[in-house]
C-alpha cells in the first residue's frame, strides 16, 4: 500500500467543530465485513450488536491541559508552549514544542502567568521546534503541577477549532479517563456516556481498560510514499494483569473483543504474544499498522472518521479491508457524517 491510496475528497466543512449534544447520540455507521453491508444508526444502538460476555477494551488515558501561553525574557515576545511529556519529575524537566521556535535559544527564560507564576529555562534544542525546559519552582511537586495545569489550556487540535471553550475541558476527555499523560484524546471512547455504560453492564457486556498516552505523533504527517519507511513516534502504554486476563478469557471462550479506537488496537497488537494471547506489560510502542496486516486480538473495532493520509485511516483500512473502508468513507461523505475528533463513529464487525 502507498500513501497516495489514502486520499479522498475532503472539505473542511466535513469536520465537526463541536461534539454532539449528548455523547452517545452521534451517528454510527455499522460495517459488516462478512456481509459487505452498511447500516446507519445512532451510537447508543451499539449494544444491539453485542452479547453477554463480549468484551469492550477502552483506553483510560487522561488528557492534561498541555497548551500554555507565556512571554520571552527581555523582549516580552509572546510564545506558545505545548507540553509533550515530563522527562524528570525531580528536576522539573519537560519535553515541549515552542511556537514560534526560531527565536527561542538555549539559556532563554520564559515567563508564564500573572506575576510570572512560573518561570522556565530552555536547556536543550532537540528538534527544529522541540525544546527541553526546566521549570524553576521552589514549592513541592504537587504545588508545581497544580500551578502548571492551572495555567494550561485544553489541547484541542487547531484544525478542530482555533478557540478553546469551557465545555472542551470536559468533552475533550472520556468519562473513564483515569491516568494523566495524553496530549490528545482517544476519540472513539468519547462517544460512551454513563447511561450507555450502565446499559452495557445490565446486558452483561464486559469491559477492560488499557492505557496508551496519546502523543502528537498521532497527527504527524506521513511524508513518504512507501509506508514501510514511515516511523511512528513512540507512545507510552500499560497493560495490566487484569486487562490481559479479561482479553485472554474472552478470546478463549469465543466472545467478541472490541477495540475502542486505534490507540487500543495498537496497544493490543503490541502486547500480544506469539500464541495470540495478551501479556501484561508496559513500555513504549511505535507500532505502525497498515495493510496487509494480520490482526490477532480484536475482532471488532469502534473508530471515528479520520483525515486523508492519516495513520489512523491506514490502520482502519487494514482492519476493515481497504476497498470496504474507502467505500464507507465515500458513503459517509454522501450521507453527511461528521469527521474528525468531535465527529461521528464507525463500528466495524
Amino acid at each position: 500500500m502507498k500513501l497516495s491510496q489514502y486520499g479522498y475528497d475532503f472539505a473542511p466543512e466535513m469536520l465537526a467543530k463541536y461534539p454532539a449534544e449528548n455523547r452517545d447520540e452521534s451517528r454510527l455507521m455499522v460495517i459488516n465485513r462478512a456481509k459487505g453491508s452498511i447500516e446507519h444508526r445512532i451510537f447508543k444502538d451499539i449494544i444491539e450488536y453485542f452479547d453477554e460476555k463480549d468484551l469492550f477494551v477502552f483506553n483510560d488515558t487522561k488528557v492534561f491541559p498541555a497548551r500554555l501561553y507565556g512571554n520571552k525574557e527581555k523582549t516580552g515576545a509572546e510564545i506558545e508552549i505545548f507540553l509533550l511529556r515530563e522527562l524528570n519529575r525531580e528536576l522539573r524537566l519537560w519535553d515541549v514544542l515552542v511556537d514560534p521556535a526560531r527565536k527561542i535559544r538555549i539559556g532563554n527564560k520564559l515567563y508564564f502567568g500573572d506575576d510570572d507564576l512560573l518561570v522556565a529555562e530552555v536547556i536543550d534544542n532537540t528538534t527544529s521546534r522541540g525544546r527541553t525546559l526546566r521549570f524553576l519552582f521552589d514549592g513541592s511537586y504537587e504545588e508545581f503541577k497544580k500551578a502548571l495545569f492551572a495555567l494550561g489550556e485544553t489541547p484541542l487540535p487547531r484544525w478542530v477549532r482555533e478557540k478553546v471553550e469551557p465545555e472542551d475541558a470536559e468533552r475533550y476527555q472520556t468519562i473513564f479517563a483515569a491516568h494523566e499523560g495524553a496530549v490528545a484524546a482517544p476519540t472513539a471512547g468519547m462517544h460512551f456516556s454513563k447511561h450507555l455504560m450502565k446499559r452495557m453492564e445490565i446486558k452483561g457486556i464486559d469491559r477492560a481498560f488499557v492505557t496508551l498516552h496519546v502523543g502528537l505523533g498521532n497527527f504527524r504527517t506521513v511524508d513518504v510514499e512507501d509506508l514501510s519507511k514511515h516511523k511512528m513516534d513512540s507512545e507510552q502504554f500499560f497493560v495490566t494483569e487484569e486487562a490481559a486476563a479479561a482479553v485472554n478469557s474472552a478470546k478463549e471462550l469465543g466472545h467478541k473483543v472490541v477495540a475502542i479506537g486505534t490507540t487500543v488496537m495498537r496497544t493490543l497488537e503490541t502486547a500480544v504474544s506469539t500464541n495470540g494471547m495478551i501479556k501484561p506489560m508496559e513500555g513504549w510502542t511505535n507500532k505502525f499498522i497498515f495493510a496487509p496486516y494480520d490482526f490477532t486480538v480484536a475482532n471488532a473495532m469502534v473508530t471515528n472518521f479520520h483525515l486523508p493520509y492519516s495513520t489512523q485511516l491506514m490502520m482502519v483500512a487494514a482492519f476493515g479491508g481497504y476497498d470496504t473502508v474507502m467505500n464507507a468513507y465515500k458513503v459517509a461523505r454522501e450521507e453527511g457524517y461528521r469527521f474528525g475528533t468531535y465527529g461521528d463513529a464507525m463500528l466495524i464487525l
